[in-house]
């Protein structure tokens, strides 16, 4: 697959040792920092253009011989990320006590989420696509940590990579991203059906992103993912505030999170 990724150097089948080429400490979240404006949106289009090399070149090998094209985001595992959210960060992280019929409502919007996103058309999906995963090395983006690959939404990467609990997007930016990579798959694309599309991946996505960090806390004792949350909780206000659909799910969370309301 053309994109640049680490060179593996050297590898052992009988240790279970694979050498790979250090890529340095600049992750592109770190660099965003020290970068101009235009630096910004250049690296950002450029990983836009991966995606869709991932997707495109994705669909030429696809074989059952590749691990990746066996495993997919179905509706057990969309359902257990939404419920790992209400797990480890509605109860655990802020201390929510749920009664049977505020977790069945939960369960029954979750349910809804997850099969729409498991009844689209799939594509292979990198699964962790975002700042601290791309790597600037020798002047180019590389990325890294690929090893959960796996078929679901052609929205999911992208939703990974433009609602990244690390990093800051103005909503024009996050059009013109959305713009560029409809223009390079092509014509047909209707740009208002794809935007609900990522807007749906996108909240299941900073969901499951609040359970991790809830866990990381909670279960870990790791507190560095703090400082991200109220990102994402912004990122999970503006979806379920942005379409009626989602009236009752924005209703119920916001019982417990007040950055909802």
């Amino acid at each position: 697959m053309p994109v640049p990724v680490p060179r593996i150097l050297e590898h052992s089948d009988t240790l279970g040792i694979i050498a790979l080429e250090d890529l340095g400490d600049v992750t592109l979240q770190a660099h965003l920092g020290a970068s101009t404006p235009a630096e910004h949106a250049a690296l950002f289009r450029q990983a836009v253009t991966f995606i869709n090399t991932i997707q495109q070149r994705g669909r030429e090998l696809s074989s059952p011989e590749y691990l990746p094209y066996a495993s997919a985001f179905d509706v057990e595992k969309l359902t257990w990320e939404l419920q790992f959210f209400t797990k480890h960060f509605l109860e655990a992280y802020r201390g929510a006590a749920l009664t049977d019929a505020s977790r069945q409502a939960l369960t029954d919007e979750y349910a809804t989420i997850a099969g729409e996103l498991a009844s689209e058309p799939r594509v292979l999906c990198h699964r962790d696509y975002h700042s601290r995963n791309l790597m600037l090395h020798e002047g180019s983006l590389h990325i890294i940590d690929f090893q959960d690959a796996r078929m679901g939404p052609d929205t999911y990467d992208l939703a990974s990579l433009l609602r990244d609990s690390y990093v800051d997007f103005t909503e024009p930016q996050v059009e013109e991203l959305l713009a560029f990579f409809l223009a390079h798959r092509g014509a047909g694309a209707d740009a208002g059906e794809f935007r609900r599309r990522f807007d749906l991946m996108a909240l299941q996505r900073n969901l499951k992103a609040l359970g991790t960090f809830g866990f990381q806390t909670t279960s870990r004792a790791n507190t560095v993912y703090i400082q991200y949350i109220p990102r994402t909780l912004n990122y999970v206000r503006a979806h379920l505030a942005r379409y009626e659909r989602f009236d009752r799910l924005r209703e119920l969370l916001s019982e417990h999170l007040e950055e909802l309301r």
